[in-house]
């Protein structure tokens, strides 16, 4: 069972990784990447939490070292995940996991990346300013992630982090 969340945990981060150069959308200082929230809802439902927030921080460790993302992918990606993921695992309903996703990265990983924009990359910008493009991707993202849920559901495939789903 190991093994297959390692598999697919690792999928994620290469579709993540790999896509990021070819889908993303430039705003100031930062790439908004739906791909990477689709990932988050997919991981939050399928493997749980912490294997959520590894795949949000693989990925933007390497989008970074391949030059295709910047510091602002980790607060990007991380907080969605992680909220996705818990919210999910205590819940279980897709809505509140697609719910963690957008206000853990629309709302809060947005804010965190101010002080990255101040005082690692040393620009100036209001605290405000990645709400919004950080909300865009997010609920593009979280939309997809939902219809490709749906579809598995549809196909009769058991969705859900537990050991009986995978």
């Amino acid at each position: 069972m190991k093994t297959q969340r390692l598999t697919l945990a690792a999928l994620f981060i290469a579709i993540a990784t790999l896509t990021g150069h070819v889908f993303y959308i430039p705003v100031g200082f930062s790439k908004c990447f739906p791909i990477q929230h689709t990932v988050n809802v997919l991981a939050a439902v399928l493997l749980g939490p912490w294997y959520g927030v590894a795949i949000a921080f693989v990925t933007s460790l390497l989008r970074n070292v391949l030059g295709t993302g910047t510091l602002l992918a980790f607060p990007g990606s991380i907080f969605g995940a992680l909220l996705a993921g818990v919210l999910y695992q205590r819940t279980g309903k897709v809505l509140l996991a697609s719910l963690g996703e957008v206000v853990g990265t629309g709302f809060i990983g947005a804010l965190a990346a101010y002080p990255i924009v101040k005082l690692v990359m040393g620009q100036e910008t209001a605290i405000f300013f990645y709400v919004v493009p950080f909300l865009t991707s997010t609920v593009g993202g979280t939309i997809i992630g939902n219809l490709i849920l749906k579809a598995l559901t549809s196909l009769n495939i058991r969705i859900g982090n537990s050991e009986k789903s995978m």
